[in-house]
């Protein structure tokens, strides 16, 4: 099938200001959007700028704005969107060049809530056990990919970049409530701050754009729970 491809391009060593290209090729209704990318740079323009590794929705590597929803680039076929197909960076982060975007914001967030195990207790003589019923406590976020989507589609984050974001809090989740960490006060204090939990307004869109189907609002409200009982 023929396919118009829409791409929102911006070099900032070049270009003023963003701008929109058009391509047009062929593509199987199977063909995944990053299956489209490549073509288009290996026949098109070899100068579009993206990011790609596993193509397998598991590095979350090649999010971007498809058709006005933040998704995976691999995960997304050509027949789920149909024959004029529009493709942006992810919103709310600067853009390096074209559909790449500086991620360094991101992460800093990510390191922020302190996401690793803390445990100052003499370690077992094997590893630290736990129960299936455990680990079903927090398993949903252990999903997270930190592709950024749910954090790039908030509109709190959008009015405040300071806004630590859901994918954050999603990390953060993971370790509150697994009951071989002793860290969960310090990770509620940071959440606690002006930018932290309480600027969730609960409006979904991390949910819908989760490639992981995360249910991110339960996990931040969660959050906001355990911070009150904490209180």
């Amino acid at each position: 099938m023929k396919v118009k491809v829409k791409i929102r391009r911006f070099n900032p060593e070049s270009d003023r200001r963003p701008y929109w290209a058009e391509y047009t090729l062929d593509a199987d209704p199977s063909d995944r959007i990053i299956d489209v990318l490549v073509q288009i740079k290996g026949y098109h323009d070899g100068s579009l700028t993206f990011r790609r590794s596993c193509a397998h929705g598991i590095c979350g590597s090649d999010a971007v704005v498809i058709n006005g929803h933040n998704r995976l680039a691999c995960k997304v076929l050509v027949k789920h969107i149909g024959k004029n197909i529009v493709i942006e960076p992810l919103r709310g982060l600067p853009v390096i060049k074209d559909l790449t975007v500086d991620m360094t914001p991101f992460f800093a967030k990510y390191r922020a809530i302190q996401p690793f195990l803390m445990n100052d207790e003499p370690p077992p003589y094997t590893e630290r056990l736990q129960t299936q019923e455990a680990r079903a406590r927090f398993d949903d976020t252990t999903k997270c990919i930190l592709c950024a989507a749910c954090t790039t589609s908030c509109p709190s984050f959008w009015s405040n970049d300071s806004y630590v974001g859901p994918a954050a809090i999603v990390q953060a989740h993971r370790f509150i409530f697994d009951d071989r960490d002793r860290g969960a006060q310090v990770r509620l204090a940071i959440l606690a701050e002006s930018d932290g939990v309480w600027r969730c307004r609960t409006i979904y869109n991390c949910v819908e754009a989760c490639p992981r189907d995360i249910d991110i609002t339960r996990a931040i409200g969660e959050v906001k729970k355990a911070m009150l009982v904490g209180e």
